[in-house]
């Protein structure tokens, strides 16, 4: 049966005891890791968030009833234990226990609850079913890695907020029952009981409410944000989210960018002891894509992408010939090393690259010995490959990569294929932590599909002031006052400078699509709010959850998260989404149509 405390108190954690300790008597509390009964003297490892233990239990120093505690003893009972701190033997000292100098010679025991054999080990380095752990979370979260991840995640949220208040923000919650504002993902929608008929949304973000904030002068607010969107899942993304979240009054994108990074390097410097350069450094988006292919470029390796449609002009081959003369680009890496691929992995990687929608891969290959391998080499001339090898810097033992295609589409497959050839290749530093400003990206995007504009960013992104005289001619070519962070490939975050004045943004619904009465159906409480004395303001918000999974190098955001979602956004362990009764249905005037869908 078990017990109650009794009144007994916690010392400390398990691993908290020092060699300050030696000789005190301790109260300790936690799981049972394991137990060896070695016959007149029980090793019990007694587990909490904090670490292990051992604790004894000796029958010649205990009376029968407390010496049956200890052999009884199985693997997660809940334990509490009093007894002195002595040191080990030095035959029996553990080196990989940070407690592994002493022990906790037991005096008297509690059983405060027992425990059936758990689906999974509680312990790192088992290759436990993901939808297992996921079901049974609350035992995997005794794992120690586990534990580990919550203190860093407290630790590095705590720190956020020492930073921002120290930079002068105020915390303010804003609301999680709001409007539906579908220009961006999908809504998760909450039906009104009070209101049949109506929704409410959950926040993707809390943008309008934090522009708001500026009109109502609060000049620097942040939050600790949590967010929903309708996406399909993967591994950096849940339909729920953390973000830190923040806007300030009165200034450019430099200013939120300092802020920004000075959190990063106060995070980077608390937690894994690493110094960030400030400040960052900056690429504008054009930049980006032409050198790496990517608006969130790693940039811990090299292999930088040469655009060489100039040479492809007449070069004897076809296909680079066409590229050129129809006004698309002829573009390629140099990879150093390369030469090692056989024929089959070079058909693997044009397989590859032909997965990001463009038709082909073109190589070549230098060998050691100076003999060439290509798959077009034979369509040039002495003259025009030697010109080429100079252009990409070709060398002996290197493999040189072209694709010719729009632009986009080529320099985007590129973007792809320099990736996978950085760790085909190891020029990757998984050691190292490279963080960037992506700046000036397009202020909108074409949708061929749709026949119009969507916002890149949002539909409250300030122009670039000096592109303001194309936005009725050109829109496409207006660049946007907005800023993504981009840490080792993976972006971290966007913020912008907003609009913030009323005539400006009703042109921007209208270059998005929307007439003059959705506008107002949608956002009129905005644009009256501009009416009234609205400051220049801009943001910016970052993803917790994804700050973290870098920081623990984990594979998934489930690594990450106390109760994340599986790959199909369910929870396995409360089994939801789950039905719910007809009162509660007929309360909220909603039919639920249970017929097959086509």
């Amino acid at each position: 049966m078990a017990e109650f405390l009794g009144g007994w108190r916690r010392t400390m954690r398990c691993a908290e005891v020092t060699e300050q300790d030696l000789g005190r008597e301790l109260t300790l509390m936690g799981w049972v890791q394991r137990a060896r009964d070695m016959g007149g003297i029980v090793f019990v490892w007694l587990r909490d968030r904090s670490g292990i233990i051992q604790v004894v239990f000796d029958a010649n120093k205990l009376d029968q009833e407390t010496y049956h505690l200890g052999e009884v003893l199985r693997g997660e009972y809940v334990l509490a234990v009093r007894g002195e701190l002595a040191p080990r033997s030095p035959e029996a000292v553990n080196e990989n226990l940070y407690t592994g100098r002493w022990e906790l010679m037991v005096k008297e025991a509690k059983i405060l609850n027992r425990a059936q054999t758990p689906p999974i080990y509680i312990e790192d380095g088992k290759n436990e079913n993901e939808a297992v752990r996921l079901k049974y979370r609350y035992l995997d979260l005794r794992r120690p890695s586990m534990q580990q991840m919550l203190q860093l995640r407290s630790r590095t949220v705590d720190t956020i907020r020492r930073h921002m208040a120290s930079e002068g923000f105020i915390e303010v919650e804003t609301p999680i029952l709001t409007k539906s504002t579908p220009e961006g993902a999908r809504d998760f929608l909450v039906p009104s009981r009070l209101h049949p008929g109506d929704f409410y949304a959950l926040p993707q973000s809390p943008q309008i409410y934090k522009q708001l904030l500026m009109v109502g002068g609060v000049d620097r607010y942040f939050q600790i944000a949590r967010c929903f969107r309708d996406e399909d899942s993967r591994a950096d993304r849940q339909p729920e989210f953390s973000q830190l979240d923040l806007e300030m009054s009165f200034v450019e994108p430099g200013d939120v960018q300092h802020v920004v990074e000075g959190a990063f390097a106060d995070v980077f410097q608390g937690i894994k002891g690493i110094d960030i350069p400030l400040p960052l450094k900056r690429m504008t988006w054009h930049d980006a894509l032409e050198t790496y292919g990517s608006d969130k470029p790693d940039t811990r390796f090299g292999l930088e992408i040469k655009t060489v449609t100039g040479w492809a002009e007449g070069c004897g081959f076809s296909v680079f010939e066409s590229a050129a003369r129809e006004g698309h680009i002829v573009c390629g890496l140099t990879a150093t090393g390369g030469a090692r691929f056989s024929r089959k992995e070079m058909d693997t990687l044009a397989e590859f690259a032909k997965g990001y929608h463009v038709k082909g891969l073109a190589w070549m290959v230098r060998q050691e010995d100076g003999s060439l391998r290509s798959s077009f080499a034979k369509f040039l001339s002495e003259e025009k490959l030697a010109e080429l090898e100079e252009l990409m810097l070709i060398k002996p033992g290197d493999a040189a990569f072209f694709i010719a295609d729009s632009r986009l589409t080529a320099l985007t497959a590129l973007g792809q294929l320099r990736n996978r050839l950085g760790e085909q290749l190891g020029l990757i530093d998984h050691n190292r932590f490279d963080l960037l400003w992506i700046t000036e990206f397009p202020l909108l995007e074409w949708k061929e599909e749709e026949g119009r504009y969507t916002a890149a960013h949002h539909p409250f992104t300030m122009p670039m002031e000096e592109d303001y005289q194309w936005l009725e001619t050109d829109p496409g070519r207006v660049r946007a006052k907005a800023y993504d962070l981009v840490l080792n490939g993976i972006e971290m975050g966007s913020g912008s400078i907003r609009i913030h004045a009323r005539d400006l943004q009703e042109k921007m619904f209208s270059l998005l699509g929307f007439t003059q009465e959705e506008a107002r159906e949608r956002f009129g409480f905005l644009l009256d709010a501009f009416e009234f004395g609205t400051p220049p303001h801009g943001g910016f918000a970052f993803g917790i959850d994804r700050l973290i999974m870098k920081l623990m190098d984990a594979e998934s955001l489930r690594d990450v998260l106390a109760f994340p979602k599986a790959q199909n956004a369910s929870c396995l362990m409360m089994e939801t989404p789950a039905p719910v009764s007809d009162d509660q249905l007929k309360m909220l005037h909603i039919a639920v149509d249970t017929g097959e869908r086509l």
